[in-house]
């Protein structure tokens, strides 16, 4: 199982109906992780932002898609996301293959920084 962050706003419309009914949003929101083979870890809720975050473990990304998209569909919220979070382990394990692979990779436009740099030391002609 994959470990992600979901972060989410709800509209104005959707704080209206909770002050009116103030139902447990854990049982919904776990019904939904369920229902895509994961498992909700915990919602927490923000206090300056009256921004609520989630965390929930899930079989992968394709997953976490599928709960984003449930949830915008509702109209509920003004915008969701999702993050995976990696263990210190998988940090270890990412900056291995990070270190493996930045040989191969060149930043854009560095073949023209070389080729201005070689025109910067070519002899120049004097004109007559």
């Amino acid at each position: 199982m994959h470990t992600f962050l979901m972060k989410f706003h709800y509209t104005s419309g959707s704080w209206a109906r909770i002050m009116k009914v103030a139902d447990d949003r854990t049982v919904a929101v776990r019904a939904l992780m369920e229902a895509v083979g994961g498992r909700l870890v915990h919602i927490w809720w923000d206090v300056g932002t009256c921004s609520g975050y989630t965390v929930a473990e899930l079989p992968d990304a394709v997953s976490a898609a599928a709960v984003l998209a449930a949830t915008a569909k509702t109209g509920a919220f003004t915008d969701c996301e999702a993050h995976e979070l990696l263990t210190e382990d998988q940090l270890h394990d990412a900056i291995l293959l990070a270190k493996a692979a930045s040989d191969v990779y060149s930043p854009p436009g560095k073949m023209a920084a070389e080729v201005a740099l070689e025109g910067l030391s070519a002899p120049r002609r004097t004109p007559r």
